[in-house]
C-alpha cells in the first residue's frame, strides 16, 4: 500500500435519495425554546434543532430495502406473513428459538420481568439502564451493578468496559443465595457506560458462572453488532470473524434477549423479545395478548416487522457497522485533539461529555450535564441529552438523589442520517462551548415526574 493511499479519505457507503430540509434558527430564537422547554432537551420541539443528537433511537435513516419491505406489509390481524419473515430473521442472525414481537424494547423488558422477578428479588447487570431497571424495581426486584470498576471511570482506557467482574457476582450470591437472582443483565454496548463493549471471552465466563448456579443470562441485544464490531477489532481470535458470526456466539451465550430494533436494526419503532426455553416462551406469549398484541404482531404492523427483519440482515454488514462506529470516532477525535474531556475509548453509538471534568465549578446536585445539553442547544442547535444524576433517579428507598460516578452528556448519532460536515459542526460547537465553559451555570428542577425523569423534569437557571 503506498503513501498516497493511506491518506485517503473515507466516506459513507452509500448514496443519498432523499432529503429533509433542516430549519435554522437564531440563538434568541433557541434561547427562548430551551426557556419553554425547561432547560430539558426532551422537551424542545423537533422542528426547533439543526443537528439532533438527542438518540439513535428510532432516528436512523432506513435503507431502500427496508422501504421497499414496507410496502410489503401484510396487515392480517393473526398470522402476518412478516411475522414469519421476522422470525426467520431472529433464528438466523440472533440464534433465539421463539420470538414474541413487542412494539419497542420496554416492551419486552416489562414482560420478561413479569414473568422472572419476585418481590425482593435481586438482578446483577452491568450497568443499569434507565428502563431496563425501572421494569425491574416495578416487578419487585432490585438492580445490582457488577460491572468492573474501570467502566465508571471515563478517562481508563480498558478495550472491554462492559465486562462483568465476577467476583462482584460471587459477593451477591453469598449474600442473597442464588434463588434470589432470578437473571443476570447482560448488555452488549453499554450505552450508561458510554456504548463500551463486552468481551466474548467475558461473556463466556459468566455463561459457565451461571450455569453452575441455575441463573438465567438475559441480553439486551440493542446494540449487539456495534459490540461485535469492536470484538473483532480488539478481542484476539475474532480477527478474520465476520460481523455475523460474531452476533451468533454472543447470543448463544445467553438464554434470551430484549431487544429495541430501534437501533441496531435501524426502524422507527419495533421491537421483540427472544427466548429459548418453552416455558417462559409460553407465558410470554399470553402475556403480550394483554399488554401488546397478539403474539405474531405484539404491537407492530405488518410492515413494520419486515422492516425490522430486513433491518437485522443489514445490520451485520460489516462496511455497514464500519460506516456507523467510524462515524462517532470521527467526533470523538475531533473532541480528543481539542482536549474537550470525554468518555474514553470511544464507544459505538455516541460521544460521551464527561460533565464533571467539563463544568467542574458546577456540583452534581446542580445537574451540569443537563446544564451542558441546553446550553449547547442555545449556542449551536445542536440536541443532545444528559446521562447523570437525573437519569439515574432516585432510592426508591430513602428519596435521595443517586449521584453516579459518571455525569455525561450522551452526543448519540443516527445511523445514515448525519454527514462528516454535521460532525464538524458539532465538534465546533463543543470545542467553543468547552472554551467558555466558566459561563455555564448550574441548574435547579423545578418539576419531576414520578418515573424517568429525565424524559420530562423541568429545570431552572441557577441565579
Amino acid at each position: 500500500m503506498t503513501d498516497k493511499t493511506k491518506r485517503r479519505s473515507w466516506a459513507e457507503p452509500f448514496k443519498i435519495k432523499m432529503v429533509e430540509l433542516l430549519k435554522m434558527t437564531t440563538k434568541e430564537e433557541r434561547l427562548r425554546a430551551i426557556k419553554e422547554a425547561g432547560y430539558n432537551t426532551f422537551l424542545l420541539r423537533s422542528d426547533d434543532v439543526y443537528i439532533d443528537l438527542l438518540t439513535d433511537s428510532g432516528t436512523s435513516a432506513m435503507s431502500d430495502r427496508q422501504w421497499a419491505g414496507m410496502m410489503l406489509g401484510d396487515e392480517a390481524y393473526a398470522g402476518s406473513r412478516n411475522f414469519y419473515h421476522l422470525e426467520e430473521a431472529v433464528g438466523r442472525y440472533y440464534g433465539y428459538r421463539y420470538v414474541v414481537p413487542t412494539h419497542q424494547g420496554r416492551g419486552a423488558e416489562h414482560i420478561i420481568s413479569r414473568i422472572l422477578i419476585r418481590q425482593g428479588d435481586f438482578v446483577p447487570g452491568n450497568m443499569y439502564f434507565t428502563t431496563t431497571r425501572l421494569h425491574q424495581e416495578l416487578a419487585g426486584g432490585t438492580f445490582v451493578d457488577v460491572i468492573i470498576d474501570e467502566a465508571h471511570d471515563p478517562t481508563n482506557q480498558h478495550l472491554f468496559k462492559g465486562n462483568i467482574d465476577i467476583a462482584k457476582l460471587d459477593a451477591l450470591l453469598d449474600k442473597v443465595g442464588s434463588e434470589r437472582i432470578p437473571y443476570i443483565s447482560v448488555a452488549t454496548a453499554v450505552n450508561m457506560a458510554g456504548g463500551q463493549p463486552i468481551s466474548v471471552q467475558n461473556l463466556r465466563e459468566v455463561n459457565e458462572w451461571a450455569q453452575k448456579h441455575g441463573i438465567l443470562i438475559i441480553h439486551d441485544a440493542t446494540r449487539v453488532a456495534e459490540n461485535a464490531y469492536f470484538v473483532k477489532r480488539r478481542e484476539p481470535g475474532f480477527e478474520n470473524a465476520s460481523i455475523a458470526s460474531i452476533v451468533k456466539e454472543i447470543c448463544s451465550l445467553t438464554d434470551g434477549c430484549t431487544m429495541s430494533a430501534k437501533k441496531d436494526a435501524m426502524v422507527n419503532i419495533g421491537g421483540f423479545l427472544g427466548v429459548n426455553d418453552d416455558e417462559i416462551y409460553d407465558e410470554a406469549r399470553n402475556m403480550v395478548v394483554v399488554y401488546e398484541g397478539l403474539h405474531t404482531y405484539g404491537g407492530m404492523a405488518g410492515r413494520d416487522m419486515e422492516a425490522v427483519a430486513i433491518g437485522i440482515s443489514e445490520s451485520v454488514d460489516y462496511e455497514h457497522i464500519k460506516a456507523r462506529v467510524g462515524q462517532v470516532e470521527y467526533l470523538g477525535n475531533k473532541l480528543l485533539e481539542a482536549g474537550v474531556p470525554i468518555v474514553e475509548p470511544i464507544g459505538g453509538h455516541a460521544v460521551f461529555l464527561d460533565a464533571k471534568r467539563f463544568l467542574p465549578h458546577v456540583p452534581q446536585d446542580q445537574f451540569p450535564a443537563q446544564a451542558i445539553a441546553a446550553q449547547l442547544y442555545v449556542e449551536a442547535g445542536v440536541r443532545s441529552m444528559e446521562r447523570g444524576v437525573v437519569s439515574a433517579g432516585r432510592n426508591p428507598e430513602t428519596g435521595d438523589h443517586r449521584y453516579p460516578k459518571l455525569e455525561l452528556v450522551r452526543l448519540t448519532i443516527p445511523r445514515r442520517v448525519y454527514t462528516q460536515a454535521h460532525m464538524d459542526v458539532t465538534a465546533e460547537a463543543v470545542i467553543e462551548l468547552y472554551e467558555n465553559r466558566e459561563k455555564i451555570k448550574g441548574l435547579r428542577m423545578i418539576y419531576e415526574p414520578k418515573y424517568l425523569r429525565f424524559f420530562q423534569a423541568r429545570f431552572e437557571v441557577m441565579g
